[in-house]
């Protein structure tokens, strides 16, 4: 699939994923949005992709929405969602919730500004790696509105609610350094050297472990993030284990080890997903 807004490109299992409007900093329009949907479910659904690296051209990673609209950029009437508004979706959270979704691990990689949703998109990425130079802003309340993209469940788990709440009620940018002393960076980077980081981390992911396993670890991850019991998760692990425990995958794994040599591990996603996956009910708007 060919996308206007973003580039695609995969080598050696890892996709990578670059917003490319570096003119106009990379401010994420409504066909944008639409591509970023579409290509997460396409690298989902590819068996060949293991892991993703989501990046920006130019010198931002995103400035959030494409405002060039002026006032009325967010206005639902002139946007024409007005007759719409019991069934209306958040475009950010569509891109939010089909990265939740996806079973490939994905990575950011910010080399520059990313503020509103430039930062929310983030949010629901397994690991954020930072330029030096990155900034990130939750900046909703300074344009008189609240966060969007499923941020204000995403962003506590990251930084806990006291953090989240002083960035989002304060609007104001927060520097690679306080990012990684929150705990919202997995690690800061000189310019040159951010990309090699994520593909060095995205390779051990991929030379090293089973995608299937991998993709069932990242749902049990982020879905018993919010529930109430830990019999929540101990339910899924005991009945993927069992199905998991005759495949090819593990009999790999353990001759792997035995033989002390890098496993080869067969099995790919979807395909080879367990039975019992999904495990849960996708809630109704």
């Amino acid at each position: 699939m060919t996308y206007e807004t973003l580039v695609l490109t995969v080598d050696d299992h890892v996709a990578t994923i670059e917003l490319n409007r570096p003119e106009q900093l990379n401010s994420i329009t409504s066909l944008m949005v639409d591509e970023l949907v579409a290509v997460f479910a396409q690298t989902n659904d590819d068996p060949d992709v293991r892991a993703v690296v989501v990046t920006g051209r130019g010198k931002a990673y995103c400035a959030g929405a494409d405002l060039s609209g002026g006032s009325k950029s967010l206005d639902a009437e002139e946007r024409g969602w007005a007759e719409e508004v019991d069934d209306f979706r958040d475009g950010g959270g569509l891109i939010t919730l089909n990265i939740f979704a996806s079973t490939k691990p994905v990575i950011g990689a910010v080399n520059g500004v990313a503020a509103g949703l430039g930062a929310t998109m983030l949010l629901p990425m397994d690991f954020i790696l930072a330029a030096e130079s990155a900034r990130f802003g939750f900046v909703f309340a300074k344009r008189g509105i609240v966060p969007e993209a499923c941020s204000t469940w995403f962003l506590p788990k990251k930084v806990g609610l006291s953090k989240a709440a002083e960035w989002f009620y304060t609007g104001r940018m927060v520097s690679s350094s306080e990012a990684l002393d929150a705990g919202l960076v997995r690690s800061v980077h000189p310019a040159d050297e951010l990309l090699p980081a994520a593909y060095a981390l995205a390779r051990e992911i991929v030379e090293n472990t089973s995608p299937v396993a991998v993709g069932m670890i990242r749902q049990m991850l982020w879905r018993f993030a919010g529930t109430d019991h830990p019999m929540d998760a101990h339910r899924v692990d005991s009945r993927l284990n069992y199905e998991l425990g005759t495949t090819p995958d593990v009999v790999e794994g353990i001759t792997s080890f035995l033989e002390k040599r890098p496993p080869r591990f067969p099995g790919t996603l979807p395909a080879d997903a367990p039975a019992s996956y999904p495990w849960w009910t996708e809630p109704e708007f």
